[in-house]
């Protein structure tokens, strides 16, 4: 069945800078890259960074991905490469409510084992038998499957014919290697969509890696831009029920909102959800929080997850505003967003937070992009800081924003109810915002080229 010396913490060993961070031009927008911390395949049956990239780029466009629904699958592989990858995305979010059983023996084992244990679900099967003997075989194990098991068969020969014939007597799926571990998990949670429930947004999950980092106005701004300047339909989903500040950032104090559907999940539907959520612009709605310390809020994980999943069947992206907690439905809720985001500054406490952040969250998300990372207020004036270098290398993963401190914006665009841009469009934190807001729609700005008074000049000249 597939089934030392001590050394001191690595906080411990930086120095913080003595005098206060400069903050570097260079440094505010840099740019990202999907696979940055993802190792190079060392045989063909490991991870391809470069497939992955394209295949996530390529996702940007349809949504989140599906969820396989709780089902049980019994796996047989016929070589080690394709049980170790089996394995590997039996592990993945994607599929995390499924029951997964890998083995190895392909068809024969599969034949044996059926005949005297009842069917799953779903069967995957690995055969590397010549086209008629795979034939022969596969009406074999069908003899001992009961009526509606579905059946992903592996195979090496990529051919037209036989991929028909295989469709044709019941197979719900062909795959010829190579393959990853995304492509399998989609070919499952493919044959499980609910065709009226087809499309599932992407979630965007904002969290601070200490309290006062500046995760909730950061998501609040990036959510803002994402349907104002990217024009896309975006939900804002406050999940900080005692202290959430949607509804003070946004100026607006509606009567229901997010704690209304976590305590009736059973009745959350387009109707509910439509009569919850605030519409604040044509492209952006809101689910605020109660902010109310009069409830004490007793919600089960799986709530939180159909409330999520609700709203994502709604709208091509879902923002989430996490807060400093940790629980159950926390993790639950990180591993699971399509994007995550920790917003840290540049302290200690900062930088222990954001690493266990960090490193949690990309062991349990192996086949997704790592976690990105927002230093917020840099350069706070006579305060001790890491350095932006030093974090970096600490963290092990460049910061894919840094945000300047600056504490007339913010406290302006907070006391008003307003968004940065509203406030001070040309500033280098609505900006930052706008950066994020175009990175996870799809459209990533180029850098902006640097010029001088002089080149200013040249062109004036050159016209005359």
């Amino acid at each position: 069945m597939i089934g030392n010396a001590k050394r001191k913490p690595m906080w411990e060993e930086l120095a913080t800078a003595d005098e206060p961070f400069e903050l570097d031009a260079d440094l505010d927008f840099l740019e990202p890259t999907h696979a940055q911390n993802v190792p190079a395949p060392a045989s063909p049956g490991d991870f391809d960074a470069a497939a992955f990239e394209e295949t996530y780029v390529g996702e940007l466009a349809r949504g989140g991905d599906q969820p396989v629904p709780r089902i049980s699958v019994q796996v047989f592989c016929e070589r080690p490469d394709t049980a170790q990858l089996l394995q590997s995305a039996s592990t993945d979010r994607r599929i995390a409510k499924a029951h997964v059983t890998v083995s190895m023996g392909g068809l024969a084992g599969a034949i044996e084992f059926f005949q005297s244990q009842p069917s799953p679900n779903l069967i995957i099967v690995e055969s590397l038998a010549p086209p008629a003997t795979l034939i022969q075989q596969l009406d074999e194990l069908a003899s001992y499957c009961e009526p509606g098991v579905k059946v992903i068969l592996i195979g090496e020969s990529n051919d037209i014919g036989l991929y028909r014939e295989l469709i044709r007597r019941g197979v719900s799926e062909y795959l010829v290697p190579p393959l990853q571990p995304l492509q399998l998990i989609r070919t499952i949670s493919g044959l499980y969509v609910d065709p009226s429930k087809p499309f599932l947004g992407r979630t965007i999950a904002f969290v601070g890696a200490k309290g006062g980092a500046g995760s909730s106005t950061i998501a609040h701004n990036v959510a803002w831009c994402m349907a104002e300047h990217a024009r896309v339909n975006t939900t804002l989903v406050d999940l900080d029920l005692s202290w959430g500040t949607t509804g003070l950032d946004f100026n607006t104090d509606p009567a229901t909102g997010i704690a209304d559907a976590l305590e009736q999940p059973e009745r959350v539907d387009d109707v509910l959800l439509d009569r919850l959520l605030t519409r604040h612009t044509d492209h952006l709605t809101l689910f605020t929080a109660p902010a109310s310390l009069e409830r004490e809020f007793e919600i089960s994980p799986e709530a939180y997850e159909t409330v999520i999943e609700g709203v994502r069947r709604g709208v091509p992206y879902v923002v989430l505003d996490l807060p400093h907690t940790w629980s159950k439905w926390m993790r639950q809720t990180l591993l699971s967003a399509d994007e995550v985001v920790v917003v840290a500054q540049p302290d200690l406490a900062g930088l222990r937070n954001a690493k266990n952040i960090f490193d949690m969250v990309r062991v349990g998300r192996p086949n997704d992009t790592p976690p990105k990372v927002i230093l917020n207020m840099v350069g706070v004036a006579k305060r001790p800081e890491i350095p932006v270098k030093d974090f970096a290398d600490a963290l092990g993963v460049q910061p894919t924003l840094v945000l300047p401190y600056d504490p007339q914006l913010f406290g302006t665009a907070s006391n008003n109810g307003q968004m940065l841009a509203n406030v001070n469009p040309n500033s280098k934190c609505a900006e930052g915002m706008d950066f994020l807001a175009q990175l996870f729609t799809g459209r990533v700005p180029q850098p902006k080229a640097k010029t001088s008074f002089l080149s200013k000049l040249i062109p004036a000249k050159a016209a005359k």
